[in-house]
């Protein structure tokens, strides 16, 4: 079935919090390299670093918000979120937890 023309755009809003791990000192640079890894890592139209306007990650203080206007999962940002622990090393001492389902 083809989408509908004109139909409404949906904006899916997720958080990623990082308080404890921020007040641990285990995120150096206050979770900037977490947003930059989000922006490359993410896939838009089967292609990573492409956000083109559809996906948009912002940071303020310990969060860490992704607003995504296509498709997008609360599993792929938790999925993201475990492969940069692991690249840097913290995946054996951080437990990603989902707030709400």
């Amino acid at each position: 079935m083809a989408p509908k023309k004109g139909g409404k755009i949906t904006i899916k809003k997720f958080a990623i919090d990082y308080t404890v791990p921020l007040q641990d000192g285990l995120l150096n640079e206050g979770g900037a390299q977490f947003e930059q890894f989000l922006n490359e890592r993410i896939k838009v139209d089967g292609k990573t670093g492409n956000l083109a306007g559809k996906v948009e990650v912002k940071r303020e203080k310990n969060k860490i918000f992704v607003e995504a206007e296509m498709p997008f999962s609360k599993r792929y940002l938790k999925y993201l979120t475990k492969k940069f622990l692991k690249k840097m090393g913290l995946r054996d001492f951080l437990h990603v937890v989902a707030s709400s389902k």
